[in-house]
């Protein structure tokens, strides 16, 4: 059967980070590395999924009371004018609404061109959409892009970009383009601000092109930072897809349940793909997210602060980024939203991001996830093996428990290789 196999089903090879969690799960070791809370959701809207399951919303369904709700959303937070009938698709999470957009905009053969590092299912959805992935490199620390390496890499097959950072400066005659914004941007935390908005906002006006976005974490910012949606710029709107979902803001990443938002013709594209791939997002679930978006302004404020006295997502970041520094952590660039950490290792570290990783689950038992696999470029590039991403939307015993592992290490002095 191997002979078999598509071109695209043997590039997507297992990865260093997949084997390094057989890993974890042997040595049962303390999860700091995926993007899912262990803390429960919150009650009321698990409350609507039992109550979705016991009265028989178990079959294909498409729920249009999420619709307006969104589009009340869209009106009542940016001031957009959004049709619920025909503007909205309900997709299996975010994931599959960003990859139904990406089929529905690319062509085989057109590049894409993608900053790095990113989020590491884009590269997949655009090499099954038939599109060439070509990689700017974004420079550390502070994650800056060269607007010079930006304009030299259009050529004339350039169709879209995938953009995790904005660029300081968008000037040159290029081709099509089309812009997708991942904000705040996973893996390093970054918000894009107003003027970097206005930045790519002009792009696309001027070069009639379609933004893309990627808005899952938009009400997980810190430090009095606060998320916009390229949507409301001027001349925006009729050009901009903005895929999001549950998961990360209600603490559901195993529901499934999100959506694009987009100009009717492109939301109906994005609705046809969904129905030929899955046919319908999870019917009870769907019916518990109405609940979800009809939750109190007061409950996306405690996401951010302390509301219920309990550890929450800004203090959970404080914690863990002096935990990393007790141990020579170098983290220079500060989060400003998303649930993550992206940390270099200390400077007199010789061990890669994967063996330091390795060492961190035998010598510890706590795992994260090396940084290489957010990056796709220049594998010269000696950084790309030097950062690990950490996840701190866990509950406050696991982030504890993971403190007093490193404590211990330290104060036994157990692990040379990794404790500095």
């Amino acid at each position: 059967m191997e002979g078999k196999l598509s071109s695209v089903a043997k590039n997507f090879t297992p990865s260093p980070i997949q084997e390094l969690s057989q890993l974890a799960q042997r040595c049962n070791a303390i999860n700091l590395a995926e993007g899912f809370p262990d803390f429960p959701a919150p009650p009321c809207i698990k409350e609507a999924a039992v109550s979705a399951i016991n009265n028989d919303f178990n079959q294909y369904r498409h729920v249009q009371g999420i619709c307006d709700q969104l589009a009340l959303k869209m009106k009542k937070t940016h001031g957009l004018d959004v049709n619920p009938l025909t503007d909205i698709a309900i997709c299996c999470g975010q994931s599959e609404a960003f990859a139904a957009a990406i089929f529905s905009i690319i062509n085989q053969g057109d590049e894409v061109l993608l900053f790095d590092p990113c989020y590491e299912t884009y590269e997949g959805c655009i090499t099954l959409a038939g599109g060439i992935p070509v990689y700017v490199a974004l420079e550390p620390p502070q994650w800056t892009l060269d607007p010079e390496k930006l304009m030299s890499s259009f050529t004339s097959r350039t169709k879209a970009i995938v953009l995790n950072r904005c660029p300081k400066l968008l000037s040159a005659e290029v081709f099509e383009v089309r812009i997708q914004v991942k904000n705040p941007h996973n893996p390093t935390g970054k918000v894009f601000s107003r003027d970097e908005l206005e930045i790519i906002a002009e792009g696309c006006r001027r070069w009639d092109c379609v933004a893309l976005t990627d808005e899952v974490y938009e009400y997980i910012t810190y430090d009095n930072q606060k998320h916009e949606t390229i949507a409301k710029l001027p001349g925006m709107q009729e050009r901009t897809i903005i895929t999001s979902s549950l998961s990360k803001t209600f603490s559901v990443t195993g529901w499934r349940i999100g959506w694009a938002i987009a100009p009717a013709s492109a939301a109906s594209a994005i609705q046809n793909i969904h129905i030929r791939i899955t046919d319908s997002a999870p019917a009870p679930f769907q019916e518990a997210a109405l609940t979800a978006l009809r939750s109190p302004i007061e409950y996306f404020e405690t996401l951010r602060g302390v509301g219920s006295g309990r550890m929450e997502y800004e203090l959970k970041r404080d914690f863990c980024m002096k935990l990393l520094g007790s141990v020579g952590f170098r983290i220079q660039f500060k989060p400003q939203g998303s649930l993550f950490l992206f940390a270099e290792l200390p400077k007199d570290c010789l061990l890669s991001d994967v063996e330091y990783v390795e060492e961190l689950i035998k010598q510890a038992g706590v795992v994260v996830v090396p940084g290489r696999g957010f990056f796709h470029g220049n594998e010269s590039c000696k950084y790309q093996k030097r950062y690990i991403r950490v996840a701190f939307c866990k509950s406050e015993a696991t982030l504890n428990a993971a403190a007093q592992k490193f404590g211990e290490l330290i104060n036994a002095k157990a692990c040379p290789k990794i404790l500095y």
